[in-house]
């Protein structure tokens, strides 16, 4: 038994798939609830006009106006809240409660108090498909379901003669189960579907990391750097004067592989990658575009800021203190970079402005190394001596 209500509470995907799941429809709750009021409250408020129009009926028009009007309130304030904050699942199963009360006592009104000679059809159309919008948990449409039914039959018992209320009791009965069981089986094959999409969506993300993520330093691959250049070059902020693309070497990176060996190598690549990670928070992105060569993009307001974010780069790679014994410049390791500075919008040839920044490396290193250089199409070669 203990097994059984277990798998019941959890549509049988356990407690881990329903809570990541649970999670992940409470805005398709959110948006079913909102569509539900507001459909519920233009069919009432539509039907509202025709029980004074056929037979004066002001009390049966006042309880469609009334149902109308609570319907556009949970609407509103639904979408209100959609608007403006996040919203927990405890908050919209209470909107639920409220519209499924609302719902009901309508029903029940209609059924029940306004026609007692009449079969209670329109309340258990109502009883079966209410829930069938949403995707809770099954306690709570239990729940519902029960304080629905108990309404009814207690209704039913004062208002209606012996013969009237034993048919009604026993349909409304039949009709809550079958409205439970099929409640859970929509559920659960809704719940199925959302995890197949969420798994599928994981796997196709793992897939795409794979193909644009470089394993050992976790930066970005030639492959997203020349999507991300591409897309640079087109789209940008109307703020944004300045692109700028940097070219970076590691200065006598096969003399520290064959002093230090390839683990030692991998080991520093992965340093400087954590580096580089770390400086999107600045607004660069970074890729590792082959063997020791990263590459950068940035966007920049005033070209005189260029230099702080070269000096920054070249600071946090001294800070690393990652001793080569065998570098003609330094006893740490060290980079050369070459910067390319072109206005946003003057040109769209990738390959021509990747060529001017690398340009720029290889003047880097014909300086000395340990350096960076930059140009532009409005700027003056210069050289940037490192920190380091």
């Amino acid at each position: 038994m203990r097994k059984f209500l277990h798998s019941w509470r959890y549509y049988s995907f356990g407690p881990g798939q329903y809570q990541e799941c649970m999670n992940g429809l409470f805005l398709n709750n959110l948006i079913s609830l909102r569509q539900a009021n507001t459909y519920i409250a233009v069919f009432t408020g539509v039907f509202s006009v025709f029980p004074i129009l056929i037979n004066r009926d002001f009390i049966t028009a006042g309880a469609y106006l009334l149902t109308a009007l609570i319907a556009a309130i949970l609407s509103a304030y639904t979408n209100y809240k959609m608007q403006t904050e996040h919203a927990s699942n405890r908050f919209i199963f209470v909107l639920i409660a409220l519209f499924y009360a609302n719902l009901m006592l309508f029903g029940i009104y209609l059924s029940v108090w306004s026609s007692p000679d009449k079969l209670a059809a329109i309340f258990l159309a109502f009883l079966v498909c209410a829930l069938l919008m949403f995707i809770i948990p099954p306690q709570f449409t239990l729940i519902l379901t029960l304080c629905a039914m108990l309404v009814f039959i207690v209704s039913t018992v004062l208002i209606k003669t012996t013969e009237d209320w034993i048919y009604d009791v026993s349909n409304v009965m039949i009709a809550g189960i079958v409205g439970l069981y099929f409640n859970w089986q929509i559920s659960k094959l809704r719940f199925g579907l959302e995890i197949s999409t969420n798994m599928l969506q994981d796997e196709r993300d793992n897939y795409l990391d794979q193909s644009t993520i470089d394993e050992l330093t976790q930066l970005r691959n030639r492959r997203d750097f020349t999507q991300t250049f591409q897309r640079y070059l087109s789209n940008y902020r109307t703020s944004d004067d300045w692109l700028c693309i940097a070219i970076i070497d590691i200065d006598f990176f096969k003399f520290y592989n064959d002093h230090y060996g390839h683990p030692k190598g991998d080991e520093c690549l992965r340093s400087i990658g954590g580096v580089f990670n770390n400086i999107s928070d600045i607004g660069v992105y970074s890729a590792r575009v082959g063997g020791e060569e990263f590459a950068l993009l940035w966007f920049e307001q005033d070209t005189s800021h260029v230099d702080s974010v070269v000096r920054h780069i070249t600071g946090k790679i001294a800070e690393l203190n990652i001793s080569h014994e065998k570098s003609k410049v330094s006893r740490h390791v060290t980079i050369s970079m070459g910067v390319f500075v072109v206005r946003c919008g003057a040109s769209n040839d990738m390959k021509a402005l990747y060529d001017l920044a690398d340009k720029m490396l290889y003047n880097a290193k014909e300086s000395g190394r340990n350096c960076a250089v930059v140009s532009g199409t409005d700027i003056e070669q210069y050289k940037i001596t490192s920190v380091a």
